[in-house]
């Protein structure tokens, strides 16, 4: 193999290893994640400044958690060959991982606090959660409680950044929490054997493919109710909800006709963002 010229090697790797820390992020989700975060922020009214930061703030905690969770399962990816993860396949370094991670995460937490106090603690909850199921909570029969936790407190995190900052309704912590419980029981279907390799068998992994997306379409069409009854219908909410309902049945319906695989999940995502765009719908009615 021929060695690059002594002049380019700085050049050339800085590329590599950012991206792919990027890659270990989990992109898809993390964007996903502040997109709604961000849409929240606008629906309800908060200053522009206050989006920017708030945006900021879920963005990087979004890559902390991705990062961490690449991080710790290189070595099960590694015995599984997955060659999609950077880290297992040794194209960046754990230190510089685990750095990345925790830069992540400490910049995310200043970013919370400087919008409020009480923001930047339920932050800091949102984020250990996150955290605990990448170090273990995963293999357990409560491995869907971070994800109740995390995005049940997705809503309150956004009006908990505005001037005057108020927890979100309860209405929005049943939509956040259910919309949690959707994402995890059917996010882990594709990689069950997988998993089951390795020792990984949290709540997915004991209910099976067929029970776990019956949970998820079940959950969906709740969250979608309570922000539905919550805020008040309306025509727009209406539909939406009818959409929401509509699609959590056909994954259902897939799902019990065949094994559960990709196909349910993308369902179940494209129910969830729905879901977040009723709840974006609800505008201030977000607070309590």
């Amino acid at each position: 193999m021929t060695e690059p010229p002594r002049s380019e090697p700085i050049a050339s790797g800085r590329p590599s290893v950012i991206g792919a820390l990027w890659r270990s992020t989990h992109p898809g989700p993390s964007v996903v994640v502040t997109a709604v975060a961000l849409t929240l922020g606008v629906a309800a009214g908060l200053e522009p400044w206050r989006i920017v930061v708030l945006t900021l703030a879920i963005f990087l905690g979004q890559l902390s958690v991705g990062i961490s969770n690449d991080a710790i399962d290189a070595p099960r990816d590694r015995v599984t060959g997955r060659a999609d993860k950077p880290i297992a396949r040794g194209d960046v370094s754990l230190r510089a991982a685990w750095v990345a991670a925790s830069g992540c995460l400490l910049l995310s937490l200043v970013l919370s606090f400087l919008l409020s106090w009480a923001m930047g603690l339920a932050h800091l909850v949102a984020l250990a959660s996150a955290w605990s199921y990448n170090a273990g909570l995963k293999s357990t029969v409560v491995s869907v409680v971070p994800f109740m936790v995390s995005f049940g407190l997705l809503p309150s995190l956004v009006t908990l950044s505005a001037a005057e900052p108020r927890v979100a309704a309860g209405w929005a912590w049943a939509a956040g929490a259910a919309l949690g419980v959707a994402i995890h029981l059917t996010n882990v279907l594709p990689d069950l054997d997988d998993d089951a390799r390795t020792g990984v068998r949290g709540l997915p992994h004991r209910l099976g493919r067929r029970v776990s997306a019956v949970i998820a379409a079940v959950a969906l069409v709740g969250g979608a109710l309570a922000v539905l009854l919550g805020a008040g219908p309306t025509p727009v909410s209406v539909v939406i909800f009818g959409a929401v309902v509509l699609i959590a049945i056909a994954g259902l319906v897939l799902a019990l006709v065949r094994p559960p695989g990709r196909r349910v999940f993308q369902l179940v995502m494209l129910a969830s963002l729905l879901l977040c765009v009723l709840l974006a719908a609800t505008g201030p009615a977000l607070a309590t």
